[in-house]
């Protein structure tokens, strides 16, 4: 059977290397993304099964200019793109506050989990999300 990829797109290393260490132990093959630019190449390329998409990213200087990119806008372009249309998106933020919840609930995001990350409850919506059986502690 082959592993469910997931996307993880932040620009803080250490959330990508946590999440990444996280999720590779509970089966996953983990790809990383630190903007849209790289998001939207990655989803093109790799066809993930599901993206954890970060909230709040800097300018992107980087990629010709101070485009303020941030979860909503990247969650808005890959509902429009064919390739994601249908990959769930699971938005995580340091801002857990109702409206923001709400928000990303009307962005079409299938979950929402707050920074600092539950990775146990983490790695159990994920799995519901992808239909998978939920891990059971060792």
């Amino acid at each position: 059977m082959l592993r469910k990829k997931i996307l993880v797109v932040d620009d803080d290393a250490v959330v990508q290397r946590a999440l990444s260490v996280k999720l590779h132990a509970a089966g996953y093959d983990v790809l990383v993304a630190n903007d849209g630019a790289e998001a939207m190449g990655s989803v093109r390329q790799n066809r993930p099964d599901l993206i954890l998409l970060d909230v709040i990213f800097p300018p992107d200087v980087a990629h010709g200019g101070g485009v303020s990119w941030d979860g909503f806008l990247l969650l808005a372009w890959l509902r429009r793109m064919d390739e994601a249309r249908d990959i769930p998106v699971v938005m995580i933020s340091g801002d857990d506050s109702p409206e923001q919840i709400q928000r990303a609930r009307a962005a079409g995001a299938n979950g929402f989990f707050p920074k600092p990350i539950n990775y146990d409850g983490l790695v159990n919506t994920l799995a519901q999300i992808l239909g998978e059986p939920v891990p059971q502690p060792a």
